[in-house]
């Protein structure tokens, strides 16, 4: 679809190509509120009737949960492997260690727990190739269905000072497939990505579509790019698990904002009227107006530093004398109910209670977590059914974009795959620490494997972490050995595990 310049969008959904309710870039846009812990104001009447505000002392739970799911799904620990192919295997792995793909990972699936999702898309710059992260409000669906999406749009905003102004840019960058005519006039399937860039003097709005030369950064792109040979989008959509019961028929993810907005309201009007209370609740003391002559011909009673003292406004200043007004501050009311909503929380996004509540039961250990199929076990488990689900197709898009050869310096690929006759057996491990006691389950295999009821290669897999290439290997290793020679071979000898081949 070719789009001329001089077309004006108000907003990106406005765009016919964009298949999406635009509410839920609404609902997004409340999400990051709520994640970033907007400021918001608390409406009042003082004591003398006149109407004043303030900022609201809100408690940032959505952060904290959002970077606590994020932690025990995917972190530092976690491994990733291409099964039987030693060189995919180690091509992107490079590609990864080159990207700090795993603190990369765990920062935006943070973001992505608390908006629904988000997107990575590979891309080659100085001959490697590295890998965008794309925001949930970012990530606009062409064609989709709520499970998969096929097409979709990438905005990326840019501001410029123009002439002591701020003018607003918005690159829109459209991902499609298209049917084009071959070298032999036969039709073939491509993948088409598109460039557009919008301006405007207010940021609002997206503005009215420029050349893509109007900006440094865009002026070597090309306004279309058409790729053939690929199997699937040159992008990565993760969606949080569960369905989107805002907008039933949305390919969009909802975070952990979007069913428990009440709650976390509950929560910050707890805690914003407990710290209201801790302020007025300060020590103070009323003594007659007398006491607080403070001039030349007057020295002060008490320490002018402080604010504990409070002149009564009384002529009969004997009637009261100095007396303690400090009202006592509600300390356990307010704690139980924070308590109380806490646990709401809890149940509302999937943690085990006790996560930020006080557990009536105390703390657990990592065997009791696994025992009670605790609800945050069970959490952990979806999320990395769709961790392992976009890691899966990132590392095909990594390999399809390093087989372009034209994208590249000297017009070579930079790796080679059959993507189609072979695919990528991607495996990923995840660290199991915070839910496993290892030195148990380290026991425990070693009985397994002595009963001959595993493979050695499971164990070290298991134990070590090794990827079933690398734990093959090290068996062959052991096995070049006289097992006498090794303290674990010479247990595997005893033991006569399986050596699972």
């Amino acid at each position: 679809m070719n789009i001329g310049l001089g077309k004006s969008l108000s907003k990106i959904t406005d765009d016919s190509r964009i298949s999406i309710d635009p509410q839920e870039y609404e609902r997004i846009k409340k999400d990051i509120d709520y994640y970033t812990n907007a400021d918001e104001k608390v409406e009042y009447l003082n004591s003398y009737g006149d109407k004043k505000d303030r900022v609201k002392n809100k408690l940032n739970i959505t952060k904290t949960a959002a970077r606590r799911i994020a932690s025990i799904v995917f972190n530092e620990k976690a491994n990733i492997h291409i099964q039987d192919d030693p060189e995919a295997d180690k091509f992107i792995n490079e590609v990864l260690l080159d990207n700090d793909f795993k603190n990369q990972f765990e920062e935006q699936l943070e973001k992505g727990i608390a908006l629904g999702g988000f997107a990575m898309r590979p891309y080659v710059s100085d001959d490697k190739i590295k890998i965008a992260w794309i925001r949930a409000d970012q990530f606009y669906p062409l064609q989709s269905n709520t499970n998969n999406i096929s097409e979709a749009a990438i905005a990326s905003k840019t501001v410029v000072t123009e002439h002591d102004r701020n003018a607003y840019y918005t690159l829109l960058e459209f991902h499609r497939w298209d049917k084009r005519k071959g070298d032999k006039g036969e039709s073939k399937d491509v993948y088409v990505i598109t460039y557009e860039l919008y301006r405007n003097e207010m940021a609002s709005q997206v503005g009215t579509q420029v050349p893509l030369s109007r900006l440094d950064a865009y002026k070597d792109l090309q306004p279309e790019v058409v790729i053939d040979n690929f199997v699937r989008p040159q992008f990565v959509y993760f969606r949080t698990p569960g369905a989107n019961n805002i907008t039933l028929d949305s390919p969009l993810g909802v975070g952990i904002v979007d069913n428990a907005k009440h709650v976390l309201d509950d929560i910050n009007d707890t805690h914003d009227q407990f710290m209201w209370e801790v302020r007025l609740g300060s020590r103070r003391i009323a003594v007659p107006r007398s006491m607080m002559k403070y001039d030349s011909a007057h020295k002060p009673v008490f320490d002018t530093e402080q604010n504990v003292y409070a002149p009564l406004l009384t002529d009969d200043a004997g009637s009261v004398g100095v007396k303690d007004m400090t009202t006592d501050i509600r300390t356990q009311q307010y704690t139980d109910a924070l308590n109380h909503f806490l646990k709401e929380l809890e149940t509302q996004i999937g943690l085990s209670v006790g996560t930020f509540s006080y557990s009536e039961t105390g703390l657990k250990t990592a065997t009791e977590v696994v025992s009670d199929n605790s609800m945050t076990y069970q959490t952990r488990s979806s999320y990395l059914t769709m961790v392992e689900k976009a890691i899966g197709e990132l590392c095909t898009s990594i390999v399809e974009l390093a087989g372009q050869s034209q994208l590249f310096s000297d017009g070579k690929p930079l790796f080679e795959h059959d993507l189609v006759n072979k695919p990528l057996d991607v495996v990923c491990q995840f660290d199991d620490g915070v839910f496993v006691d290892k030195d148990k389950q380290l026991e425990e295999d070693l009985k397994t494997l002595a009963a001959g009821a595993m493979s050695k290669a499971t164990f070290l897999v298991r134990n070590y972490g090794m990827s079933l290439d690398d734990a093959k290997k090290e068996l062959a290793l052991i096995q070049d050995e006289a097992p006498e020679d090794t303290m674990f071979g010479a247990q595997l000898a005893k033991d006569g595990g399986g050596d699972g081949e």
